[in-house]
């Protein structure tokens, strides 16, 4: 709230998470009061002022980044935080190539940065439509449900897994994955989804929502690992 002294009054001020694409650079350095604020941003698809609710723009996206939980001055994400989050991608180091064009933009003083716009608010929320028409059929649907309860119950699909996972994923979680099964066919041009679709968006979707025991760290394993042998055993349709 920001203070008008032509009217003797506070008005509110907007900030920034009014907009359609919001970046949240290094979310686990920002400390709890921030992280609630965008939790219920990212639920609510609001922001509460004082005793006033102001609605966000639709589409709302979140796009975050976060550095390794080993390093100096970084906070655990809460796990309903993290929940919220459509998919949790790894970013490993760029190629040579990669690094190359990284240095031949920014090793300067006037770094240049190059964009272009590629689709504006209206295209993505039509895009969004589409994508909630393709067709998903009953097996598929079975398939995405049994996934999910294996991350909760791994041992009964391979007996190896036994005390490795603390909690597997929610409910959000399957909802999730049958929206990006069905984004993964779209934008592979096929109305309909398949099993192969659940198997490539699996691990982005369900790596974050699955808690691992200390014994499972004790032996380096990743939920990567988990999700791995859950695919390699769930039958598929």
């Amino acid at each position: 709230m920001v203070y008008n002294p032509q009217e003797a009054s506070f008005a509110p001020k907007l900030g920034p998470i009014f907009n359609n694409l919001i970046l949240a650079d290094e979310i686990n350095r920002s400390p709890a009061k921030v992280q609630s604020a965008l939790l219920e941003a990212m639920q609510e698809r609001q922001v509460t002022l004082g005793d006033r609710t102001y609605k966000l723009p639709d589409p709302f996206l979140v796009l975050a980044t976060q550095n390794p939980i080993d390093q100096e001055g970084t906070y655990q994400l809460p796990e309903a935080q993290l929940d919220r989050f459509l998919l949790k991608v790894t970013v490993g180091y760029p190629t040579q190539e990669e690094e190359l064009t990284i240095l031949d933009r920014m090793a300067t003083s006037a770094p240049q940065y190059q964009t272009k716009t590629v689709a504006n608010p209206e295209q993505v929320a039509n895009s969004r439509n589409l994508v909630n028409s393709v067709y998903i059929d009953a097996a598929i649907r079975e398939y995405i449900v049994q996934i999910i309860h294996a991350t909760r119950f791994p041992v009964k699909v391979d007996a190896p897994l036994k005390n490795l996972v603390r909690a597997g994923s929610s409910p959000r979680g399957t909802i999730n994955l049958a929206l990006t099964s069905r984004a993964r066919a779209f934008t592979s041009g096929r109305a309909f989804v398949t099993p192969q679709d659940v198997k490539d968006v699996a691990r982005d979707v369900l790596r974050h929502r699955i808690l691992l025991t200390y014994e499972a760290e004790a032996e380096d394993m990743t939920t990567d690992h988990i999700l791995d042998r859950i695919l390699a055993k769930v039958p598929v349709p």
